[in-house]
């Protein structure tokens, strides 16, 4: 049966602008990081994009190297896309990376201007599409002039294969030369994707300030932690998880799951439980409550995680004594 999307979807989620761009991405985005590799149900892929579409979520994020195997989320992602999206590729955001290693030799990994236009290309093979809206630097290369890298990502929206472009895990300095560059080569950067959590709190450290200023758009990942800030730990390691499955892949491993951890984990699951919010829509909201957050990417491997995650935000607002009670907490 074809598939048809909610004639409601976008009254059901709130959008916010990107920096001072003419884009508006949903406060909820889709990541396809895990859980749309080889060894993943394709039906449940498709359920769960199918869900984040019909309640509003517009912006699916990808990269050349997500999987597992490397490539095989967007290979996934194009099958479903034929299959379903191709009518509403005008109401998608669309966006893949390049940063990381993805063939051998000297052109396969970092950020060589040889390495991103390659790479690209693969990735609109993989997806069928003629372009992506957005494509991201994925990490600083230590090696590579960002000259070379800047130019690279301004080249390809000039080759019409991407509309925008983005840097990701950025120190707050790398930022700002990166922002500037693009700036002068007259394709302004659009947005910064990195890491943030309640457990992982660096971009409080300079880099929101120079998206601020320079007011460039902020997407996260990584906001619950890789499932630390959910309920899925509090009793253990269960075996659907990514550590039960032995996915390391850059997510979780069993190390991070410390009786510290759980401890705050647990803590913050009360203050969520009186927000009447789960412990992973908490998480969101706390990341959402800045205003300089444009959106958060959510990982699922459920399609009702979607729908969890949207809810979480329509409820963004905290009180003084809970902002101070999650402070104490972090803080031990």
């Amino acid at each position: 049966m074809a598939y048809q999307a909610d004639a409601n979807r976008y009254k059901k989620t709130n959008y916010r602008r990107c920096g001072n761009s003419g884009i508006k991405l949903p406060l909820i985005s889709l990541g396809l990081w895990h859980n749309f590799g080889e060894i993943d149900d394709y039906e449940n892929c498709r359920n769960i994009l199918h869900t984040a579409f019909d309640n509003g979520i517009t912006h699916f994020d990808l990269a050349n190297n997500y999987g597992p195997p490397a490539g095989a989320a967007e290979s996934t992602f194009g099958k479903i896309f034929k299959q379903d999206f191709k009518s509403y590729r005008d109401e998608l955001i669309i966006s893949s990376k390049a940063g990381y290693f993805m063939w051998d030799g000297p052109y396969g990994d970092w950020g060589s201007k040889k390495y991103l236009v390659a790479s690209l290309d693969q990735s609109l093979k993989r997806m069928g599409l003629e372009y992506v809206d957005i494509f991201y630097h994925h990490r600083p290369d230590p090696e590579t002039p960002l000259e070379e890298t800047m130019t690279a990502l301004d080249l390809i929206v000039r080759q019409g294969k991407a509309l925008y472009v983005g840097i990701s895990s950025y120190q707050p300095h790398e930022a700002k030369k990166a922002i500037d560059m693009l700036r002068q080569l007259g394709t302004p950067c659009l947005i910064v994707q990195p890491r943030y959590s309640m457990f992982d709190r660096w971009v409080e450290d300079g880099l929101l300030d120079v998206l601020e200023k320079e007011k460039v758009g902020c997407i996260t990942f990584s906001s619950l932690a890789q499932g630390l800030l959910t309920n899925k730990y509090l009793k253990g390691i269960p075996e659907d998880s990514r550590i039960g499955r032995h996915l390391e892949n850059g997510a979780i491993t069993a190390s991070q799951i410390t009786d510290a951890t759980i401890s705050k984990v647990k803590q913050l699951n009360k203050i969520a439980e009186n927000r009447n919010q789960s412990l992973a829509q908490m998480a969101l909201a706390w990341v959402l409550k800045d205003e300089r957050i444009t959106s958060v990417i959510l990982g699922a491997s459920k399609a009702k995680q979607v729908t969890e995650g949207i809810e979480a935000a329509k409820n963004t607002n905290f009180n003084k004594e809970e902002l101070h009670k999650i402070e104490f907490i972090l803080r031990q």
